[in-house]
């Protein structure tokens, strides 16, 4: 099936003169409808009365005048040309206001808005972060079957609108710290995807050098995925003391899963911040099962935003991510008013197991995942919704999706095409700050030398 799509789209492609991008029937169905609109007699009528300059829009919709392009119509030459009309940037609605999710509340007397407003250009960024996170997870499980990811590796989609709501809500000045299932928030913190994908395979042009994998990657104001369970908690609660220490008006977001919810740990770092005030969003990605086992069976209160007791909490749609955006707004405010730390429980889903090793089926059902894909997916709602509020084009969505395609496909060319690191350099930078000194190798008759 996959064959004859590819046959068919290709054909399209000489036929029209674009780009084959067709991954799905469905897909394939709009370029050929559209390709028949658009070459009928009546079509290039209609492209021909489109020449003349379009009227101008309402005022109360017209967007500035550098958004503006001018409409364009390109005619090929040779029979059964296709003619392609673009639409100028003041055609599509710049604003919308959407009614989200209203969030539970412990502790709190008001919550976050049941409203929220975002732009096009918004929409766009989010709809083009979430689909390179989902694309890019989708890359690391095609090379770890392949065996050129080895080790551990937990994938992160499905839970997109939690890491792009948040890092929408916050500013780049402030701390994020999470669990294992990373590989979103170092995108969101500014890594490429070059990058990221090298250090999975291990290679020298890896965010880590090609050292860390799949749970250790870092960058500036991110302290990495933890493979520890919950350790990263007193973490970002003594990050959260810095930034107290310091006056500097920022915050650290510290982020765990339903698994290490029951973490002594935890509890331990939420009675400290509380004591001291301490600016920090406790953050429970709560994806309804930690490892294999399912938040009913591991947890005698599934109530994670009142996990704090004496801490205000939130429970927010983890697969909103105007809903999350919001709840992180209203969080972070909270915590810059100097009135101490938040829990918040996003409700989300991992589409892929816990880690590579685990099917996902075993201890959930193939309806279940698909049930969650077909009615919440992040990705589907924030594309509907614009598309419904006439804030982009079906044609606009896949451009974008063909680009991150590319984009993707390079970064796995680079990761697995990049040399690995050289054995003299396993040992570097152990400290960040010294001068050179020898480590034990395996025996102690190798020795490696350790530079800064």
């Amino acid at each position: 099936m996959k064959n004859m799509l590819t046959i068919i789209s290709n054909a399209l492609c000489r036929i029209t003169g674009r780009n084959a991008g067709a991954q799905t029937v469905s897909e394939l169905l709009i370029d050929l409808s559209e390709y028949v609109n658009l070459t009928s007699p009546a079509a290039l009528a209609l492209a021909q009365t489109q020449r003349q300059p379009p009227k101008p829009p309402p005022d109360n919709t017209r967007a500035s005048a550098t958004q503006l392009v001018s409409a364009q119509t390109d005619q090929l030459d040779r029979p059964g040309a296709r003619v392609v009309v673009s639409r100028s940037f003041a055609d599509f609605t710049s604003q919308a206001t959407f009614d989200i999710k209203k969030c539970d509340l412990h502790r709190l007397e008001e919550g976050p808005p049941l409203k929220a407003e975002m732009t096009r250009e918004q929409g766009l960024q989010y709809y083009r972060i979430m689909q390179t996170v989902r694309r890019m997870e989708l890359k690391a499980d095609q090379l770890y079957k392949q065996k050129i990811i080895r080790g551990f590796c937990h994938l992160y989609d499905g839970q997109e609108a939690c890491a792009v709501g948040i890092e929408a809500a916050i500013n780049p000045s402030d701390h994020l710290i999470t669990a294992y299932r990373a590989h979103g928030y170092t995108y969101t913190r500014g890594v490429s995807i070059k990058e990221i994908l090298a250090e999975l395979t291990g290679r020298r042009g890896g965010v880590a050098k090609g050292k860390g994998g799949s749970m250790h990657m870092y960058a500036p104001h991110f302290y990495g995925g933890n493979g520890i369970v919950g350790a990263q908690v007193p973490l970002g609660a003594g990050i959260a003391l810095a930034c107290q220490y310091q006056g500097n008006d920022q915050l650290c977001v510290t982020l765990y899963g339903d698994g290490a919810a029951n973490q002594g740990q935890l509890f331990e770092s939420f009675n400290m911040a509380a004591l001291w005030k301490l600016p920090c969003i406790f953050i429970c990605e709560n994806n309804k099962y930690g490892m294999g086992t399912s938040v009913e069976r591991a947890s005698a209160s599934t109530d994670y935003y009142k996990r704090g007791d004496f801490i205000p909490g939130i429970r927010v749609d983890g697969m909103d991510v105007l809903c999350v955006r919001e709840a992180t707004k209203f969080a972070a405010d909270h915590c810059r008013s100097g009135k101490g730390p938040i829990v918040m429980e996003l409700q989300t889903y991992r589409y892929h197991g816990h880690s590579m090793s685990d099917p996902g089926v075993s201890y959930r059902t193939r309806d279940e995942i698909q049930e969650v894909r077909s009615k919440s997916d992040p990705i589907t709602m924030l594309k509907e919704r614009m598309l419904s509020n006439n804030m982009a084009s079906v044609e606009e969505f896949k451009e974008i999706d063909i680009a991150i395609r590319k984009e993707v496909e390079e970064a796995a060319q680079f990761a697995t095409s990049d040399p690995e690191p050289p054995l003299e350099e396993l040992c570097n930078h152990i400290f960040s700050n010294d001068s050179a000194l020898e480590v034990r190798g395996t025996n102690p008759w190798v020795k490696l030398k350790s530079v800064s």
